[in-house]
């Protein structure tokens, strides 16, 4: 992942829309780990609309300090890895 806010903003403005593998820290040692599609991004947010499936909620949103703390994770899917 790059390596300052406004890299990650860039990167994450280039891909709108696509479906990703989000891993984010739940509190108390656990992982979570959702699916769903990057929605929107702001000056210091960016949203996510979760799988409804899976989910009891729509959707979540995170900073781009949180990616850049790894705090949250995203992995970009390819359309063979998409269920």
């Amino acid at each position: 992942m790059p390596k300052t806010l406004a890299d990650i903003k860039t990167a994450l403005d280039s891909n709108l829309g696509k479906r990703l593998l989000l891993k984010a820290n739940g509190g108390r040692r656990k992982t979570v780990e959702r699916f769903g599609t990057l929605a929107e991004t702001y000056p210091a947010v960016f949203v996510i609309e979760l799988d409804q499936d899976e989910n009891a909620f729509e959707r979540v949103s995170y900073s781009y300090a949180d990616v850049l703390t790894e705090t949250v994770e995203l992995t970009f899917l390819n359309k063979q890895q998409e269920m």
